[in-house]
């Protein structure tokens, strides 16, 4: 009995120590299934979405789906405080004569006190200990203690500052792509005016975006269930987006994008493969086809008739699809998991922008300039 409670003991504390290490401090991805945090992940999601389709109103199912992921920290961040704390006090209550108390009482819910008060260096003074052991124990964990409040302070501000950088171009890509981002977007407002020029810088700066969202969401794997400030924005909404975009350029298009769009894609793709597998989410082909027939046709004609020139027949169709499979099971798998909404390839028509609503829900009225050049559905 002995022997074991020790055991168990130092297990919990080597259990929390390492999983705190590799959540935090460690910067590369972590694909071991045997994890706390992992394990904590899993079981709390599923949970928690469960309990959101109660809800009969999307916007709620959304606004509730979202306290999740700044909602588990503290939680998980209870839970480890909690292991180590048990641990110690197991280790306090199984030599009997450890701690010393006033009313000479020592089980092992005063133990626990004891433990608890050690960790969070209260240093009361009812409980103290008893033994050159427990002396020693008590200065390792009221160590422990000051360092994991030291790593929740510096691990909070990272993963906010990982976020707000996240979200930046997500809202920059609202009036360059629409509200969801589609391919079809993307192409006609950067076809518009600069024949490509701005389509080659927007994927330029898309590449360098998904290498930061891949170094930070695979440091911190908390940031997928972090969701952005509107219903019909996501990471995963305009990493698909641009991913469709890439598909578009490189099998059909002509221009000096293709380049720029084959570095964007190969980054892009890397960041959907390494997070589907630090979250332990094989690919899963879509039931529905995202692009059928009859929408890649109403695509290209809404392309040519931008003046795009667009490589067209079996070949280059059977080009598109290749480069949709290596992408889209892994961004289907992934949008079930989180419950995140894939985009359209073509926008439904006349839908405004986030920018151009406000909270009464009424479209901006914009005024045409001297000179100025408007498209048909409203936009720059």
């Amino acid at each position: 009995m002995r022997f074991a409670a020790i055991s168990i003991g130092i297990f919990f504390i080597l259990v929390v120590l390492w999983d705190a290490f590799e959540t935090i401090v460690l910067p590369r991805r972590v694909t071991r299934r045997l994890r706390l945090v992992r394990l904590f992940y899993r079981l709390t999601w599923p949970l928690w979405t469960a309990a959101v389709r109660a809800v009969s109103s999307r916007r709620k199912q959304e606004n509730y789906l979202s306290y999740y992921g700044p909602l588990s920290l503290p939680v998980l961040l209870g839970i480890w405080a909690a292991f180590l704390i048990i641990g110690f006090a197991l280790l306090y209550w199984v030599p009997g004569n450890a701690i010393k108390t006033q009313d000479e009482q020592t089980g092992f819910i005063t133990c626990l006190y004891f433990s608890g008060t050690t960790f969070f260096t209260l240093g009361l003074g009812d409980v103290s200990p008893n033994t050159t052991i427990a002396r020693m124990l008590v200065v390792l964990e009221g160590g422990m203690g000051f360092a994991f409040l030291a790593l929740v302070i510096s691990y909070l501000p990272a993963l906010n500052q990982s976020f707000s950088r996240r979200e930046v171009n997500i809202s920059l890509l609202d009036a360059r792509a629409g509200s969801p981002p589609t391919a079809a977007e993307i192409l006609k407002r950067h076809f518009q005016y600069s024949a490509g020029d701005s389509l080659t810088q927007l994927l330029h700066e898309w590449e360098r975006w998904s290498a930061e969202l891949l170094e930070s969401h695979l440091s911190y794997p908390v940031l997928v269930y972090f969701r952005s400030q509107h219903d019909n924005q996501s990471w995963l909404a305009a990493l698909t987006a641009i991913l469709d975009t890439c598909s578009i350029v490189i099998s059909s298009l002509e221009g000096k994008s293709v380049r720029q769009a084959q570095l964007t894609f190969a980054m892009a793709r890397h960041v959907v493969v390494d997070l589907a597998l630090v979250l332990h989410t094989p690919p899963r082909e879509p039931e529905i086809d995202r692009l059928p027939a009859a929408d890649l046709a109403a695509l290209q004609t809404v392309l040519k008739k931008e003046g795009m020139i667009l490589q067209e027949g079996a070949e280059a169709n059977r080009r598109l699809n290749e480069l949709r499979r290596t992408y889209e099971p892994y961004v289907n798998a992934m949008s079930k998991r989180l419950r995140l909404s894939l985009p359209p390839w073509i926008s439904e028509s006349g839908r405004a922008d986030n920018w151009q609503v406000s909270a009464w829900g009424r479209k901006a009225d914009f005024k045409k300039t001297s000179g100025s050049k408007r498209s048909d559905t409203g936009h720059f």
